[in-house]
């Protein structure tokens, strides 16, 4: 059989894998001549791999339609609100670019003032969770800078933070942790950063070392400790498996827990030099197969619960080429809603073969 390369979001169960797969970190994964199914492509997109080599198939016709661009609320795009919107943001990412280029360079106090200002300029543009979900999700061609990222974890903290009913000031903390987690990233070199291809096991391990110089940029401002924290713990995860220090559930900072949950959302549905955003579902079941371990349940859960509770109404399109719309989140699998499809009633729990592919 012939051998061809694909993107992940190529991958449909039923593919057979056609070479060993490994981690970043040179960790295999899955092993070759493996039949995908939708737990392994999902655990392969946990691990953040981007492509794969495969036994080709008799037909292109699944490729083909993988291939198709996906839609985000085309009529959103093309609302006042939305023109708005996107016009506040690329202004408050300019703003936050030259706040924090200004800090890392000259090593001045930051401006947590500021910071939490031009932050509330996005906030306020939107009356609810779901309003401001839906226009984040238009907005995600946007370039994945560092900065873009920065505050689009910042925006999904503050609404995690008031799903948990923190007050005024644990929100503004937490925002703040959101704007400030990655800011060690901007000490390293562009080129690693946005490298398009597999990171070599020295540029990983130089990625890695943002943690710990966000926090040497931070230790000596006058600010909320929970942000130093964050800083350095924010890839730390419950079960141990994290870095830079490999710290377990009770030794991380609350907020970098929620930090950690917000990140890992925004990286996965943004999109980025090598791939288009993932569909929200697909990284809600990557969350449900092997997050529940990794990140703290509580937290979890309240941000799982909440995330799928926003699109309760909007149209989907399924991996069988059905559109329909979501009727029902089903309580024990947040990923596997009830869709609506014509007259028909789809419960993805019960029809496995079935999943999500896009938001339309």
């Amino acid at each position: 059989m012939n051998i061809i390369r694909i993107q992940i979001s190529q991958a449909v169960p039923g593919m057979i894998v056609a070479e060993d797969i490994y981690t970043k970190d040179n960790h295999l994964v899955i092993v070759k001549e493996t039949t995908l199914t939708d737990k392994i492509i999902t655990r392969m997109t946990f691990y953040s791999i981007l492509e794969l080599s495969v036994y080709s198939i008799s037909s292109t016709k699944d490729i083909d339609i993988l291939q198709e661009a996906d839609t985000y609320y085309e009529k959103i795009k093309k609302s006042e609100a939305f023109l708005r919107f996107h016009l506040a943001y690329k202004n408050t990412v300019n703003g936050l670019k030259n706040t924090l280029d200004s800090f890392v360079s000259e090593q001045k106090d930051i401006d947590t003032d500021k910071l939490l200002s031009e932050t509330r300029e996005i906030l306020f543009k939107c009356d609810t969770n779901i309003e401001l979900f839906n226009m984040l999700h238009c907005i995600r061609q946007y370039d994945d800078t560092t900065y873009v990222h920065s505050l689009n974890v910042a925006i999904i903290c503050n609404i995690i933070g008031k799903w948990l009913n923190y007050d005024k000031k644990e929100l503004e903390a937490l925002t703040l942790c959101g704007l400030l987690h990655d800011l060690g990233k901007l000490m390293i070199p562009s080129d690693i950063i946005l490298k398009p291809a597999k990171l070599t096991e020295e540029e990983f391990s130089t990625i890695k070392t943002h943690t710990i110089r966000g926090y040497n940029l931070l230790k000596n401002q006058n600010i909320d400790s929970r942000i130093k924290r964050t800083a350095i713990m924010h890839h730390e995860r419950c079960d141990g498996s994290g870095y830079p220090y490999g710290f377990y559930s009770e030794q991380i900072d609350p907020f970098a827990k929620l930090v950690a949950i917000a990140d890992v959302y925004d990286a996965m549905t943004c999109a980025r030099v090598y791939r288009g955003p993932l569909c929200p579902f697909d990284v809600v079941t990557i969350f449900e197969t092997e997050g529940y371990s990794k990140y703290d349940p509580r937290f979890i859960m309240t941000f799982l619960e909440g995330i799928t509770q926003t699109y309760v109404h909007n149209t989907v399109k399924l991996n069988n080429g059905l559109a329909g719309e979501i009727i029902l989140i089903n309580k024990f699998e947040l990923s596997r809603p009830v869709i609506k499809a014509g007259e028909h009633y789809i419960d993805l729990s019960k029809q496995r073969s079935l999943q999500i592919s896009s938001l339309v």
